[in-house]
């Protein structure tokens, strides 16, 4: 069966444009097919430890023929492959993250991998990206789309500012 998925992209070491399109070319060698990709953006580290570099953040989406668990090794491996541990903090730094964030109108609920991805409404770095490519896409359990999601966070940024 195919699946219409979303992943979000970032990293902060090295050059993420480069890194990025690396690992673009890794998904579709995993059988991603009809691959688009979101411009980067730039963001502050948020949760990390103090001095931690920018991150860049883009979001691509395609289409998958495998189980959420085999998207879930497919992206792992390709982390690990750009110098990502296998064992890491999510407060430092890294070449390469990529976080499903989407798989149709799925919800998954495994020891190892939540679709959607549980902060995802609350990161302008995945929202941001993905509204770019999918705004209408309506996010299960939340059923706001992406692009309603979005301009929710920043709503709530503006009056926390």
């Amino acid at each position: 069966m195919k699946h219409h998925i979303a992943i979000g992209l970032g990293g902060n070491i090295g050059d993420s444009e480069k890194i990025f399109a690396e690992a673009v070319e890794c998904l579709k060698q995993g059988g991603l097919s009809s691959v688009r990709m979101a411009s980067i953006i730039v963001t502050p580290a948020i949760d990390c430890v103090p001095g931690t570099p920018d991150f860049r953040n883009s979001a691509v989406v395609g289409d998958w023929e495998g189980t959420p668990l085999e998207l879930l090794e497919l992206t792992q491996s390709i982390e690990q492959s750009m110098g990502r541990p296998l064992c890491h903090s999510s407060r430092e730094s890294r070449p390469l993250d990529l976080d499903i964030l989407l798989m149709d109108g799925l919800c998954v609920s495994e020891p190892t991998l939540t679709i959607p991805h549980p902060r995802m409404c609350g990161r302008r770095f995945a929202l941001e990206p993905l509204a770019q490519l999918e705004p209408d896409w309506i996010v299960p359990g939340v059923n706001l789309s992406v692009l309603e999601c979005l301009k929710r966070l920043e709503n709530k940024e503006r009056m926390e500012n």
